[in-house]
């Protein structure tokens, strides 16, 4: 068993928007922790749905046919191949967890490199 992650820690330790960090693995995917503040692109995952857990803040998953509004504590799946973006209207703050390897873009060539912290 490894010892406890503390996200609001590991959220200290940077201030870039939209680049998330790996703290942790789980079976096969990334546990991370990210900043958001305004639009990010549009995009899907043709292999894997995508789940956003609100942390502190407030987003909007922007989907072509609707809009899903997340508050802190709300946690949201958007299924595989569906387009969308989140928007963040003030910073909030995120734990995703995917597939270790999925690029945030959903395009290897637009994907954010992943650190660990």
């Amino acid at each position: 068993m490894s010892g406890a992650i503390n996200l609001v820690d590991k959220l200290a330790q940077f201030s870039e928007h939209w680049s998330p960090r790996i703290v942790g693995q789980f079976n096969g995917h990334d546990l991370m922790v990210v900043k958001v503040e305004g639009e990010f692109v549009w995009h899907s995952h043709p292999d894997t749905d995508d789940l956003f857990l609100v942390l502190k803040g407030e987003i909007d998953i922007e989907m072509r046919d609707q809009t899903v509004t997340l508050r802190e504590g709300e946690v949201s799946v958007v299924p595989k191949g569906i387009e969308h973006r989140p928007v963040a209207r003030q910073e909030a703050h995120l734990l995703l967890i995917e597939p270790t390897g999925t690029p945030n873009t959903g395009d290897p060539d637009t994907a954010v490199t992943k650190v660990a912290i």
